[in-house]
Formats: structure tokens, sequence, C-alpha cells
């Protein structure tokens, strides 16, 4: 096998560079120049800022007929000459009371898929979003808003929801779930 010599291949690299490298010096005197006549010029005078006008607070008044303060908390149900009276009457959701397993769903997310008939007694059958179907009778509670069944046929399970009536009380909704076939 024969063994080449690195010295002049290692010349030759060499002499290439240098040829590639001495094509690349070329006169530059022009753009120099060009470059020194831009750079004589006068600069552009500087438009100055424009005056600004003053800024003109505006005070909001506490209260008035037609306006009120954009950034006052809001406070809904109130009269003209004070605060409303929380209403305190009616129904209200028992806090004591043990929630059941279909209050954790919205209504709309559950399906009454069917009843049951058991030891004389009818049962409905409801599924929750999850695919887990539960038994549920009159007395049972479902829904987010307090929802007790209060009737229950072949067809559909009525309930009663209580929801806040806006004033610091609670009234009473008729809900049902009905079977979808």
């Amino acid at each position: 096998m024969k063994r080449l010599n690195a010295r002049p291949l290692a010349a030759l690299i060499l002499s290439a560079s240098l040829v590639g490298l001495a094509g690349c010096s070329q006169d530059m005197s022009d753009l120099q120049g060009e470059i020194a006549r831009i750079k004589q010029r006068p600069a552009a005078p500087i438009e100055p800022v424009p005056e600004m006008p003053p800024f003109e607070s505006y005070t909001y008044p506490e209260r008035t007929a037609d306006l009120r303060n954009p950034f006052a908390e809001l406070r809904f149900g109130e009269a003209a000459d004070g605060p409303a009276v929380a209403d305190t009457s009616g129904p209200r959701p028992d806090p004591s009371r043990p929630r059941e397993v279909l209050e954790e769903f919205p209504l709309d997310a559950l399906r009454m898929v069917g009843t049951l008939q058991q030891d004389g007694m009818l049962w409905g059958l409801i599924r929750d979003p999850g695919g887990t179907i539960h038994r549920v009778q009159p007395g049972n509670h479902m829904g987010q808003n307090h929802g007790r069944i209060v009737a229950l046929s072949d067809q559909k399970a009525s309930l009663v929801e209580l929801v806040p009536n806006g004033r610091g009380g609670w009234m009473e909704r008729e809900a049902s779930l009905a079977v979808k076939e």
C-alpha cells in the first residue's frame, strides 16, 4: 500500500486558499468615498415635540339621579334613599343536610334513562356525565340548585329547585328531567 505524503497536500490546500482570498480583496475606495459624502451632509432638523394640552380631571359625584360613579361598588336592589333590606322570608336551603351524589352535577348534564319498578315502588334511573346510573325517588336531591324530586313518572322526574332571588333570599323554581328516547 502506497503512503501519501502530507506536506505537498497541505501546501496545495494553502495555496488554493490564498488564491481564493486574493480574489476577495477589491478596491473599496468608491464605497468609502460615498459613505464620507453622506456623512458630510447637514442633518435635517427634528420637529419639536407637540404641545400637550393639560389633563382635565373629572370628579364623579357620589350619587345623582342620572349618573353614577363607574368606579364605585355596584349595589343592586337599592332604593334611592338607601340600601335594600335583605329578603329573609321564604324557602331556604338546609346547610346541615348532607349533599347527595347527583348534586355535584348541573341538571342539564344529567339524563333520565328510564324507570324501575321494585317492591311496588317506582325508581327513576339517572345517568351522570361519567356514565354511572343512579336510582332516585321522590325526596332525593339532584342538580346544583338544591333540586328536590317531588314527583316521578315513567316519562319524567319533576323537581323544585331553590335559586337566589336577587334580594338576599331564595325562591322556588320548577324543573324536570324527561326520558330521552
